[in-house]
């Protein structure tokens, strides 16, 4: 048994595979995975049921395993930046620059970016809580 927090073998394997600028998505459970990302990328369900898992915990276990150069973030046009930006800031190294897209300019990165190599889809009800890490080095 592997003593980390991270057991899912997809995951894993993935992960071990990607390299620096290597990009993995962490979806909330409104992201429409299943048409607003590159075909054929590997994509993990951990949707089972709304709530449960959210992005952050899904953050947390991979900020221990990876080193993340960038993360961008779908902010909304109009109004407050979402309450899970804070989180994402507190979880992130203060080196990890932080980039933020209108919903539509963030699928767009989603569905045309080669260097997208995992989908990780939760069950985050949380709106706009949806978060692209750029893999830095180690």
């Amino acid at each position: 048994m592997i003593k980390g927090e991270l057991l899912h073998p997809k995951i894993l394997k993935v992960v071990a595979a990607a390299g620096h600028g290597s990009q993995i998505l962490i979806a909330d459970g409104n992201y429409p995975a299943a048409t607003r990302t590159k075909p054929g990328v590997e994509k993990v369900h951990l949707n089972l049921a709304p709530g449960m898992i959210n992005v952050t915990q899904v953050l947390k276990i991979l900020n221990e395993i990876i080193a993340v150069e960038a993360a961008g973030l779908m902010e909304p046009e109009a109004g407050e930046k979402p309450e899970i930006f804070p989180e994402f800031k507190e979880i992130l190294s203060e080196e990890t620059s932080f980039n933020y897209y209108d919903r539509f300019e963030f699928y767009e990165r989603c569905v045309e970016n080669e260097d997208l190599c995992l989908v990780i889809v939760t069950g985050e009800k949380r709106i706009y809580a949806n978060i692209l890490l750029t893999i830095g080095v180690v």
